[in-house]
């Protein structure tokens, strides 16, 4: 280490090593305290839209420090002691469903699975109703659903915090994984541009009510008549503009991977479209996603797909290579609900230095 002593109190070396010291200092210090504000504890998480960007980044920091403290340093960090968390699913699920579950217990709560045949939601008790019982019967719930108005009422007549687990307009949980796994891959999220290449669905809406806040440039290239929908789309084009960063709507799966450095794609058929499996199949001929599509994007392109995974969507040699990030993407899907969890419950302050967005 070199000594400030060496240098004459005019010296021009120690009048930039201060300086240099000062924009160091003052910069981390600025990022530290605007983080530091940020408290989530009490918020419902129904869409990424409702959240700035310091909020997205210190959810990402929370879930990266419990992956740090509980799998690296073997720590129990018992958060959630004596909180219950109600599970309700509509749509039947393995991540969610194990990452919520497994995660909450870690934590040392109570998780409460819920299937429609467990619960009345909205046939034989109204939303209103299950969403007061529950307020005085666990502290979260996370819901996964068909519809998404069914989130906002439990969320607008609840007195706890109220997580989507998915519903048909957004999916905020998967994304987050999905940042977290590229912020982990690639050491930062700011420039990188993803590429979507697929249907318009809640996947691709939560990207695009959160990616610019990140400073992520988004090329999204689906099929004639299944564009996202114009209200999300108007946004996107508003934050787009907002943050400086780039988005491209495009028909074209060639011209949406061109430069990109991660290349995403979901389901060409939800749960709930079976009937329209052989018009979709047919529509998106030519979305398949493998080593040609690569050839156009960025020389360390990397793969993400939320799961379960059909052929048609990305051949083996693509799903299975080294580029391809699915499986570390699953297993964050384990510590950012963890984070989101904590967040909202407590004033946990994450015991890790903040990493570079």
């Amino acid at each position: 280490m070199v000594s400030l002593k060496m240098f004459s109190v005019n010296s021009p070396v120690l009048r930039c090593l201060k300086s240099l010291h000062f924009r160091c200092t003052r910069d981390f210090s600025a990022g530290s305290a605007s983080f530091g504000s940020v408290n989530l504890k009490g918020r419902s998480c129904l869409t990424l839209k409702d959240f700035s960007s310091d909020e997205i980044k210190r959810l990402l920091w929370v879930s990266g420090d419990l992956k740090h403290q509980i799998k690296h340093k073997k720590q129990y960090l018992p958060l959630l002691q004596g909180k219950s968390i109600a599970m309700i699913f509509e749509k039947r699920s393995t991540r969610t469903r194990m990452s919520t579950e497994t995660g909450f217990a870690l934590l040392g709560g109570h998780p409460c699975f819920l299937t429609s045949q467990d619960i009345h939601l909205g046939v034989n008790e109204s939303c209103t109703d299950t969403a007061r019982v529950l307020s005085g019967l666990c502290d979260i719930v996370l819901a996964r659903v068909y519809d998404h108005s069914t989130l906002e009422e439990l969320d607008q007549e609840a007195s706890i915090p109220i997580i989507n687990g998915l519903s048909d307009l957004y999916h905020p949980i998967q994304i987050l994984a999905d940042y977290l796994t590229l912020q982990e891959h690639f050491g930062s999220l700011n420039g990188l541009t993803v590429s979507w290449i697929g249907d318009g669905n809640n996947v691709l809406h939560s990207f695009m009510m959160s990616a610019a806040k990140l400073g992520v440039h988004l090329k999204v290239a689906t099929p004639k008549g299944y564009e996202p929908e114009k209200s999300v789309i108007e946004e996107a084009q508003k934050l787009s503009k907002q943050y400086g960063t780039q988005l491209v709507m495009t028909s074209d799966p060639m011209e949406a991977a061109h430069g990109s450095n991660v290349l995403v794609t979901d389901t060409w058929v939800s749960m709930g479209q079976e009937e329209e499996k052989k018009k979709r199949i047919k529509d998106f001929q030519g979305y398949q996603i493998t080593m040609k599509t690569g050839s156009v994007a960025k020389q360390d392109w990397t793969f993400l797909h939320c799961l379960p995974r059909k052929m048609e969507e990305v051949d083996d040699q693509v799903f299975y290579s080294s580029r391809s990030l699915v499986f570390p993407e699953a297993e964050n899907r384990k510590w950012t609900i963890m984070g989101l969890m904590v967040s909202l419950l407590t004033d946990y302050a994450p015991q890790t230095p903040m990493p570079k967005f």
